[in-house]
């Protein structure tokens, strides 16, 4: 087992070596998922995984991806995507153009879920979609837009539930276990690395969406994290968090409004 001040070196190797930053990340689900590692790649020693960190390319990357969970799928919470559906994007819809950042996208099931909606709702021709990780190798997989065909029946479901009418399967054309979205989903999104923790923002949006990740920061990445969102929300935007995520006790949580029974808060101020 890896103990505490095994941790810290690490971290600090990343930050030194890197410029990766995970020390404000939580601490019990970071030493969680390095004691992880170092008994799936059995090494003989701390100083050997410390080594492979510090000088290996290759273990730097699935290091890293180890560290930012993945977990995702389409249409993920439907009831969520329901309420985007019927509450959020009529009142986009008046916008000339609509900017949807997805933070923390992983490997883009979200985004392309709510390009989905955004064609439903006729509205796809004028937005864009910015897809943002930590993780390169992750949005490699977004950008090309190839899912494996397995999970397909459940993100149908999960479309349907969401309010979707159309055949989800009309989406994506299937071939050898795998899917691809339509070339018009991805026609609409801009993927690139974005680090929460250090980067300032770069646009302003009608829409930010990043479920599911600040649950893995501390309480002051998580401050900095949502100042950084509200400077990139314009006014009446909308703000997307998950399921055990919130603003309340946030510094800008005076200036949102949430929406009935769903993690989506309107900028009122």
């Amino acid at each position: 087992m890896i103990e505490e001040k095994e941790v810290d070196l690490l971290l600090n190797d990343l930050l030194e070596v890197y410029g990766y930053d995970f020390t404000h990340y939580a601490r019990a689900s970071l030493k969680r998922r390095i004691n992880r590692l170092w008994s799936l790649d059995k090494f003989p020693s701390f100083a050997e995984m410390r080594y492979r960190v510090r000088s290996d390319p290759d273990y730097l990357k699935r290091f890293v991806e180890e560290l930012t969970v993945n977990v995702t799928e389409m249409f993920r919470d439907p009831l969520f995507y329901k309420v985007l559906r019927t509450e959020v994007l009529s009142t986009l819809a008046a916008k000339p153009f609509i900017r949807i950042w997805h933070a923390g996208c992983s490997t883009g099931e979200e985004v392309f879920s709510m390009a989905i909606l955004l064609k439903e709702a006729n509205l796809l021709h004028k937005s864009l979609l910015y897809a943002t990780d930590l993780n390169s190798e992750v949005l490699e997989v977004a950008r090309k837009g190839i899912f494996a065909l397995g999970p397909m029946k459940q993100y149908s479901e999960n479309y349907i539930l969401s309010g979707g009418k159309q055949d989800f399967s009309a989406y994506y054309t299937a071939q050898y276990g795998y899917v691809k979205f339509n070339e018009e989903l991805a026609g609409k999104m801009v993927f690139s690395t974005h680090n929460l923790v250090s980067d300032r923002s770069f646009n302003e949006f009608d829409l930010i969406l990043c479920r599911n990740v600040l649950i893995y920061f501390d309480k002051a990445l998580q401050e900095r994290v949502l100042t950084l969102f509200n400077e990139s929300l314009g006014p009446l935007s909308y703000l997307a968090l998950g399921a055990k995520e919130t603003l309340k006790f946030s510094s800008i949580q005076l200036k949102y409004k949430q929406l009935e029974n769903e993690k989506i808060w309107r900028k009122i101020k």
